[in-house]
């Protein structure tokens, strides 16, 4: 169904993965089940009221993120007895079947944002509706590679594009945990990889970018995210193909709302009718609903 590009559609986790709840949020703070752990970590939007009880935090998480008290992100976690700093999980749904290594950071963050799920299912099924063998699917700021192994399993041909090694090397247990192969790793600065590519001719079915409100390129360029995210879009809609396509934008900022990301994507990408917009949110065990971003995405088909 073509959607108009005043439709704000909001999209929720996929309720098929069992190994991912959240399960009470507020505080600032969320409480999460990442398989058999289930972990505590600082959440800026989750200004409301905790519906458990501090106890009932404090006697549930076998590992809670404690901040460094002169850094906004950085800090330590506090593991329980028989907690792990590394582990497995699956993500199994009727179009994927995918293994995730996860891993408690010094940055809070475990190598996997969950409400990208819903990401990972709208890139299969793009995949195999595009009348294109062996679509051509680029990752940008691609981290952990959630997004790479979904393509790959639906029969892309992915390249996936990140500044930091350790983060390629991570991508790479977990293609290889999902018994994939062949993705084609870019350690390097996604801008300057996609107008390398412009220049080039290369054009890709797909395209995926998750950018940070702010960064470093492998070889020290920053980023800045809204200095530079018109500029952006204007390169991949120079690699994007105009015929048979899919693009999906995710942008984790407090300052950027989807009526903005709306307005640039009109203005850079005028001419597609199937546009969708709106807010990724994960409801927890008790109804809240965690906002976790923005996004759009446009689509041939």
């Amino acid at each position: 169904m073509t959607k108009s590009q005043e439709d704000i559609i909001f999209q929720l986790q996929p309720t098929t993965w069992q190994e991912y709840k959240l399960l009470d949020s507020g505080g600032f703070e969320k409480l999460e089940k990442f398989g058999e752990f289930i972990l505590r970590r600082p959440e800026p939007q989750a200004i409301w009221d905790k519906s458990l009880s501090d106890l009932e935090w404090q006697n549930s998480a076998n590992a809670s993120f404690l901040k460094d008290k002169n850094s906004q992100e950085k800090g330590e976690w506090i593991l329980k007895k028989g907690m792990s700093e590394r582990w497995f999980i699956p993500y199994k749904s009727p179009q994927l079947n995918l293994t995730f290594k996860l891993a408690l950071s010094s940055f809070k963050h475990v190598g996997l944002f969950p409400e990208q799920a819903t990401n990972w299912e709208y890139i299969a099924l793009k995949i195999k509706q595009l009348p294109v063998k062996s679509p051509k699917f680029l990752n940008l700021f691609a981290y952990t590679g959630g997004a790479s192994i979904a393509a790959k399993q639906a029969g892309a041909d992915v390249t996936h594009v990140d500044s930091v090694k350790q983060v390629i090397s991570w991508s790479r247990e977990n293609m290889e945990a999902s018994s994939l192969d062949n993705i084609r790793w870019v350690v390097e600065d996604a801008l300057k990889f996609v107008k390398r590519e412009a220049r080039r001719g290369n054009i890709y079915q797909g395209i995926i970018l998750d950018p940070p409100a702010y960064g470093r390129g492998a070889d020290g360029e920053k980023w800045v995210l809204e200095e530079q995210l018109n500029e952006m879009l204007k390169e991949v809609n120079k690699i994007l193909d105009k015929e048979n396509y899919f693009l999906i934008m995710n942008l984790y900022s407090l300052g950027l709302s989807s009526l903005i990301v709306q307005n640039l994507v009109k203005s850079n990408f005028p001419e597609t009718l199937n546009q969708e917009f709106g807010e990724l949110f994960v409801p927890d065990a008790f109804g809240k609903k965690l906002p976790l971003g923005v996004y759009c995405r446009l689509a041939s088909v």
